[in-house]
Parts: structure tokens; sequence; C-alpha cells
């Protein structure tokens, strides 16, 4: 997981150090066509460089960087969970993360037996609001209105 973010971070920092190049090389184009004298021209050229040394500079920083960000985690010896209800190696417990009731706790919130899933009907309403309504604009329509399939079905 950890190797991951690292070369998505790279790919990112050399994304932006070819974008900076980029901008850098632009800029000097249009600094070399208003320019009036050839040390003008000149000093456009090396401004340029230095754009461009100091966006490869940046980029390899960020690399070093999350090589070592990548070292330093796999240097703690922690152990990794993959918990929604905790930081990595350091899961909650019974510590409750959420408002709702068993949310974050592991456990479930409401009566459970073993080896039986509970089971809702489809497309049955199970109480009196009517969400679908308020999208709907046809529904608890008393007459078809002209809506239909097209044919002498109405």
């Amino acid at each position: 997981m950890q190797s991951i973010k690292e070369k998505a971070a790279n790919v990112a920092a050399s994304a932006k150090s070819g974008m900076e190049k980029t901008k850098a090389t632009v800029q000097e184009k249009v600094d070399r066509m208003t320019a009036h004298n050839p040390t003008e021209k000149e000093m456009a050229t090396e401004r340029k460089e230095e754009r461009m040394n100091q966006a490869e500079l940046n980029k390899q920083e960020t690399k070093e960087h999350n090589a070592a960000a990548k070292n330093a985690t796999h240097a703690t010896g922690a152990p990794h969970t993959y918990s929604t209800t905790g930081a990595p190696g350091h899961p909650t417990g019974t510590h409750q993360m959420s408002a709702l009731p068993g949310h974050g706790t592991g456990q479930p919130a409401g009566h459970v037996t073993e080896g039986v899933i509970q089971s809702h009907p489809i497309g049955t309403a199970t109480g009196t609001a009517r969400l679908g309504a308020a999208h709907n604009t046809h529904v608890g329509a008393a007459t078809n209105k002209g809506y239909g399939t097209g044919g002498s079905y109405t």
C-alpha cells in the first residue's frame, strides 16, 4: 500500500515538474520575443534554465521525501490494519466512533441470530413516507394523462 502511495506521489511530482518546465519554456519564448537587445534575450534564456533546474531539483527532493516516508513507515514495524474503526495498527476496540448505535464498535446494532440473514422484500413500502414521490411527478396520478406505451393501451 505504501509503495503505491509513493509511486502515485512520484508521478504527481514528475507531472508538476514537467508543467513547471513547460511554463519556463513558454515564458522564455515570450521574453525573447519582447526583448529589445541580445542581452535581454540571453537573460530570458538564463531565467528559463534556472526555472527548469529548480523544477528538477524540487522533483528530486519530493521523490527522496516520498522514499524516506515509505521507509519510515516500514521501520516502525507497526502492524497495518485496514479497519475503519481506527488508525493503522491502533484499532479503537469498543470506543464508539459515531453517534449511530453500534457504529464504529465492530458490534452489530440490533438483535442477531447466528446463521440467520435478515431479508427485506423488494419494492414493498415499509413506512408511510413516499421517498420516490419527490422525484417522480407521476407517482400517485389517478389518470394516465397521455403518458403511455405509444400503442393503443392506456
